[in-house]
Parts: structure tokens; C-alpha cells; sequence
């Protein structure tokens, strides 16, 4: 298929071919008919683009300390990966679209194949030729639905969200700053619902078009004496409610919004608006409400219900971006509301850098541009060739996954020139993903269908860099097909998952099974376990881990696994390897925490061997501190890691330092090892016993949490 894709580093837009988006549990598959560029958001997006390497950083100043905070903390060569990661990628447009279904995933019942439908959701309804959007990010329509006017989906619920936060009566007044696509729609809404609409632009062209079409009346900002005129129209009152839809870094808007509004009116931010108002004398005196509106609604980045399909009940929350989204488009149908005078461009979707061009030099005056596709050119999903075949070695790897980490941690350690080592495919969520990392890796294809992978017989090797709730089901599958096969941690979140891994991985013994504890690979521990003696040691490690939103995925006990099972994981398998022996017993506590994220804790782990140790957690610390530091003694002697950057042995006299130029916590080693053991068929990187027994004891300290009891792991 065809998307619309952006480098970020050059600022190329081209159409590209690429896979199909994968259609998982909850997604809906839809064909595009038309896709809405929204000028101000992408218009800006793509302008950021084309300035130079200094122009973007004086853009995005809140990434640039990012960048400077990685210098310190992982070196300048993961940080330059790093950069090049998100510079390089093909990044994809849109967010607004409408087509027809081609596939449901499993679970969605109130839709079919061939139904029209309207799509939202940046990363979602892009402009491609197939998007795949979750349940609740799309909207049935009538079967004699105009998909054109349909494609407004995503900015019509924006402007609805703002209506409804403004909480206007029939019969009340409003005014609206900024008539652009936002206002425009946000005026034929109001006028729609009985409410009188008053324009304010400092576009002479908008400002004609509102007073034709969505405004009682409408005004330049510049025009003389705008609030006298106001008050006239509204009796001496001033407006019930303002709404900025606005986009600009002045605080024009917001403070010519406390002189229109009425006293104790109501102002909404809908646009991208600054909000430090001058408190005299309009917001103070009449003690004006300030409301932010929430993009499409409640529901929005909410990961129960945008991906997993939770719904809100209508008795308490009456009004979700779903909601909003099948409002606007009843008003679309039905006819209250007349969108036609606003799609002033219709582009194919090859030519869309055309239309970006327009918007960004400002060539000529427009509102809404469409893009539309040719539903009649005949599409297939599966494999993209990206490069030619290079036959086969003893080593023919496919990823599955290869988001952030991957990209920066385990691809830039593939040999370049290694004859025995062949990229053959990669699969990932999207298209433009894995198109990108296949050209920058040098893979084969890329493509979006598993079986391509599973089903090659010339592809041996299967890294599995996914999220976490997918671990399990891959690793089965590929041990099946048999393959060998490298998983990032966790081997899987669902204790009922490791019988089925277990069993594939003893059926099929001759097939590797690696996870990516790559800490047990560092430099620095691989010397002090060289150092330490064969007796039982005591180990302490301390991880600041620092905080992360308790609403991402990574927290989420059904997708993530929470960090216990996705991170702690890391540092059990590290002092399990140390001491040389399998955990057997844990006590855990955990701070208490409001949504159970359990990730301030401290673990204490007995050993088979008589060995213990200590993982302190911790999610609630200064993040100036260093993230890691590991205390081992044995023996009379003890050994000091710092972040895996520099390390001291104490023995009697002086203590031995040992200091890197950059952070090395073993992934280069780790992919160097793998690779080479599948084409010597050495022993495994890590013994199965040992990865199972480190997952157990993930469930375990979970099961201490909660029952505040020592657990054996099994």
C-alpha cells in the first residue's frame, strides 16, 4: 500500500510503499477513500521538518534537554543513536479520515466488512491507502454516507469537545477567535444548536467566509472598537463563553478573550494558545472561568479506552470522543450542518506533497484539502521488497518488532560484513516502522504478515522485540517452526504462558531460546565475577528507577506486565548469574502505591547455593542520581559498580578502579554471543533452567506483595 510519510532530518515528504498495518485484537482494518490534511498541526509539523538541525532545536527546546540529559547519563554514542532513530524514521501524517472496512480483528461484533466507516487518531487514521484504528477511534455510517465530508471526523469532534466545555445555552452568545477549519467548524456547530456566533480572525479572507457561512458576524482582530461592538450586539452584556481556536505563541487571544466575555462568562482553549492573561482588568474583575479542551473528548489517551476498548458508561460520562465523533457526523448527514464551502482543495494521494507545499509557502488561500485514493487499484498485503536477495549464511534472522529499543540496542550490533549473518525480513506494527528499518538495517523486506516469517523455511533465527503481552505467544510460535529465538525481557507477563514456552522450548532442544538480560554480558560484571570465589556471596543492587505515568503501557498489568515483571526481571537474572545459582525463595515489599504499580519495592532473594541478595526498586527517587549500582562481596573482597560505567574492586590496600568512556551494559556482547553460538552450535547464552527460574521469580515477588509472605520459586 501507499502512506504519506515525513523524514524528520531532511524533511523529505514522499509517498512510499509499504506494509499493511497489523490488525490485532479490538483494531479495524479500513481501506481509505479520503483523508483530511489539517493545515495548521501538520501544516506546522512539516515546516519544523524542512528548517535545519538548529531551526528544530529551537522548536523543540523541551527535547534538546532530553538530548543533554542522555549525554550524561548513556554516553554520546547511544545518544547519537538515539537521535538518528527518531531523525531518521518515516514518519507518517494524517489523523482525520473515512473509508470502508476490509478486516475486523478479534472481538469487534457491531461492525462488518464493507461497512463505511469514519477513522480518527494520530498514528492511526493516517493518509495511507489502510489504516488500522481501534474500535472506539472510529465511527459507523450510513451506507449512503459521503465519505468526503465524513473525513472531517477527527477535527469535527475537536471543535464539538470545545462546545461542549463552553456549556452554552440555546439562545447564548459566543465568540470565536481563530476561523480557521477549527473555528469554521466550531461556528457552524453553535449556529447549528441556536446559539449566536461572533467571529474574530486577523485573516481578512476567513473573516469573509465566516460572515457568509457560520457567524452572525465576524471581525477582523485589528478592527477599531471590536468589544463596543460586541456589547451592542449582546444587549451590554458581552458573550457567554469565547472559544480560541487559535493557533499563535501571543497572548493576543487569551487576553482579548477577558474583554469580550461577559462577567463570570466562560473561556475555552481549544487551539494551541498561551495562557498567561493579564489578571486586570477583564479576568479578575469578572471572575472569568478558564476551561482547556480536551482534544476528541474523555476517552482521549486514555489506554483502556482507546486500545483495549473500554467503554464509559453514558449515565456518568455522556459525551466520549466516540461519542463526539458519531454526533458530528449525525449533524453531517443529516444536513444541519453544510460542509462543502470548506474543502477549498481536492488532491490524489500522490500528489500530497503538492498540497503540503501550498500549505506551507501559503501559495494560495485554502481551508480544507482532502486527499483522495483510488479505491480501484488493486492491493495485496504481505512482503515489500526493500533490497536484493543475499542468498543464505548459517545465520538468516527476521524481526518481529523493532521499535525504540531494538533500534537502539540490538540492530546497530547485527555485523555488517559477515557473510554467515543474512537480515532477511522484519514485521512490526507499522508499515512505515518497518519499512524504514529494514532499508537502514539492510533487511531483505519488510512485510505484515507473521507467516512470512514463520513460514520462510530460509529464516532460522527470529528476534522478538514486541510489546510485552505478545512475548509469549511469538516465542511459542517460532520455537514451533522451529526457529531459534531471541526475546527481549520479559519472556512473558502471564504465569500460564511459561508451560506452553517450556514445553515448545523441550520439544524442539536444539533450538536456542535467549532473553535480553544483557547486564549478565556488561564488561565490568564479567570481570568482578571473574574476581569473586566460588563461596556463597551477598549481592545488593540499587536501581533508580524513577518515576514513568501510571497510565502508560509499560504499567499496564495486561500489556506491560507492570516493572516488576518487565524490568526487575533484568537485575533478578544479573545476580542470579553472579552468584551462579537459581533464586529460591523472595520476600518483597512494595511502598503503597494509589494504582498498584508496586514499583517502589525491595526484594530479598535466597539462592540455591546460599548466596542472597537485594533489589531495591525504587520509582521515587531524584533522578540526578545515577540509575544503577551494585555492591557484591565475597570472600573478603567486595566489589562497586556505577552504572555500569566505572568499578571498583576493595581488597586489602588501595581498591582497583576500572572506568569507561561510555555506559556498556552488555548489548553489543549479548548479540555477539547469540550470533555466534547458533553458527558454531554452542550451548545456549543462557541455560533454559535459568530463564525460567529467573520468570518465576518475577510471579513470586508479585505473590509477596500481595500476601507480605516469603514465596518459594519453583
Amino acid at each position: 500500500m501507499e502512506q504519506v510519510t515525513q523524514q524528520l532530518k531532511s524533511g523529505e515528504l514522499v509517498v512510499r510503499e509499504v506494509p499493511w498495518p497489523n490488525v490485532g485484537p479490538g483494531m479495524v482494518l479500513v481501506r481509505n477513500h479520503y483523508s483530511l490534511i489539517s493545515s495548521g498541526t501538520e501544516g506546522a509539523k512539516v515546516e519544523t521538518a524542512r528548517k535545519s538541525l538548529l531551526g528544530k532545536a529551537k522548536e523543540r527546546p523541551q527535547q534538546v534537554k532530553q538530548v543533554l540529559d542522555s549525554l550524561k547519563t548513556k554516553g554520546p554514542v547511544q545518544t547519537y543513536r538515539a537521535i538518528m532513530k527518531t531523525l531518521d524514521a518515516y514518519s507518517p501524517l494524517g489523523y482525520s479520515s473515512a473509508g470502508a472496512v476490509i478486516e475486523l480483528g478479534a472481538g469487534i461484533e457491531d461492525l462488518r466488512v464493507g461497512a463505511k466507516v469514519a477513522c480518527a487518531g494520530a498514528g492511526y487514521a493516517n493518509h495511507a491507502e489502510v489504516v488500522c484504528v481501534p474500535r472506539n477511534l472510529c465511527v459507523k455510517l450510513p451506507d449512503d454516507a459521503d465519505l468526503k465530508r465524513a473525513s472531517y471526523n477527527t477535527v469535527g469532534a475537536i471543535a464539538l469537545q470545545g462546545i461542549r466545555q463552553a456549556d452554552l445555552r440555546l439562545g447564548e452568545s459566543c465568540a470565536v477567535i481563530g476561523l480557521g477549519l477549527l473555528g469554521q467548524l466550531t461556528g457552524l456547530m453553535l449556529r447549528a444548536s441556536g446559539v449566536k456566533v461572533f467571529g474574530i480572525d486577523i485573516d481578512e479572507g476567513v473573516v469573509a467566509t465566516a460572515s457568509q457561512h457560520c457567524c452572525e458576524q465576524a471581525w477582523v482582530r485589528q478592527s477599531p472598537g471590536l468589544a463596543s461592538k460586541i456589547q451592542q450586539r449582546t444587549g451590554g452584556l458581552g458573550v457567554d463563553a469565547v472559544i480560541i481556536t487559535a493557533g499563535t505563541a501571543s497572548l493576543d487571544p487569551i487576553n482579548c478573550a477577558g474583554e469580550l466575555a461577559r462577567k463570570r462568562g466562560r473561556v475555552v482553549v481549544v487551539g494551541a494558545v498561551p495562557t498567561g492573561f493579564d489578571r486586570d482588568p477583564h479576568w479578575y474583575r469578572k471572575e472569568l472561568e478558564l476551561r482547556m479542551s480536551c482534544s476528541y473528548g474523555p476517552g482521549r489517551y486514555d489506554l483502556d479506552y482507546e486500545e483495549k476498548g473500554a467503554e464509559y458508561p453514558a449515565a456518568y460520562v455522556r459525551w466520549t470522543e466516540n461519542r463526539n465523533m458519531e454526533a458530528f457526523q449525525e449533524l453531517v448527514h443529516s444536513g444541519r450542518i453544510d460542509l462543502d464551502y470548506l474543502t477549498t482543495h481536492e488532491f490524489p494521494l500522490e500528489g500530497a506533497s503538492e498540497a503540503y507545499n501550498m500549505i506551507v509557502n501559503r501559495s494560495e488561500p485554502f481551508m480544507g484539502i482532502a486527499l483522495k485514493y483510488d479505491v480501484t487499484r488493486s492491493l495485496e498485503n504481505g512482503r515489500v521488497s526493500v533490497a536484493e536477495a543475499k542468498g543464505t549464511g548459517r545465520v538468516n534472522l527476521a524481526f518481529i518488532g523493532a521499535g525504540s529499543y531494538a533500534q537502539g540496542y540490538l540492530l546497530p550490533y547485527l555485523p555488517k560484513k559477515d557473510s554467515d549473518v543474512v537480515c532477511k525480513a522484519v514485521m512490526t506494527q507499522s508499515g512505515t516502522t518497518s519499512k524504514r528499518v529494514a532499508e537502514r538495517f539492510g533487511f531483505e523486506c519488510c512485510t505484515d504478515r507473521e507467516g512470512d516469517i514463520l513460514k520462510d523455511p530460509n529464516i532460522n533465527t527470529v528476534f522478538i522485540a514486541t510489546r510485552h503481552d505478545s512475548h509469549a505467544q511469538y516465542v511459542q510460535k517460532c520455537l514451533e517452526a522451529g526457529k531459534h529465538v531471541f526475546v527481549e525481557k520479559p519472556l512473558c507477563i502471564r504465569e500460564e504462558d511459561m508451560a506452553g514456552i517450556r514445553l515448545a522450548s523441550e520439544m524442539h532442544s536444539d533450538r536456542h531460546l535467549a532473553v535480553g538480560f544483557n547486564r549478565r554480558f556488561a564488561p565490568l560484571a564479567v570481570e568482578l565475577k571473574e574476581q569473586i570465589a566460588s563461596d556463597p556471596v551477598s549481592m545488593l543492587y540499587r536501581v533508580n528507577a524513577g518515576a514513568i505515568p501510571h497510565d502508560t503501557w509499560i504499567q499496564d498489568m495486561e500489556i506491560g506486565g507492570g516493572r516488576i515483571l518487565g524490568e526487575v526481571c533484568h537485575f533478578v537474572d544479573f545476580l542470579t548469574w553472579m552468584c551462579g545459582a537459581a533464586p529460591t525463595c523472595v520476600f518483597a515489599c512494595a511502598l503503597p502505591d494509589p494504582h498498584g504499580a508496586n514499583d517502589t519495592v525491595t526484594v530479598n532473594l535466597s539462592f540455591a547455593n546460599g548466596s542472597i541478595g537485594t533489589v531495591s526498586y525504587f520509582a521515587n527517587g531524584s533522578r540526578d542520581l545515577p540509575k544503577e549500582y551494585i555492591e557484591v562481596y565475597s570472600s573478603g573482597l567486595t566489589g562497586v559498580i556505577e552504572d555500569f560505567k566505572e568499578m571498583k574492586v576493595y581488597r586489602k590496600g588501595k581498591p582497583a578502579n576500572r572506568r569507561l568512556l561510555n555506559q556498556d551494559k552488555g548489548q553489543a556482547s549479548m548479540m555477539e554471543q547469540f550470533l555466534e553460538r547458533i553458527k558454531t552450535g554452542g550451548r545456549p547464552l543462557i541455560s533454559p533452567d535459568e530463564i525460567f527460574a529467573v520468570t518465576q521469580a518475577g510471579f513470586a515477588i508479585l505473590e509477596s506483595i500481595k500476601t507480605r509472605q516469603a514465596v518459594a520459586v519453583e
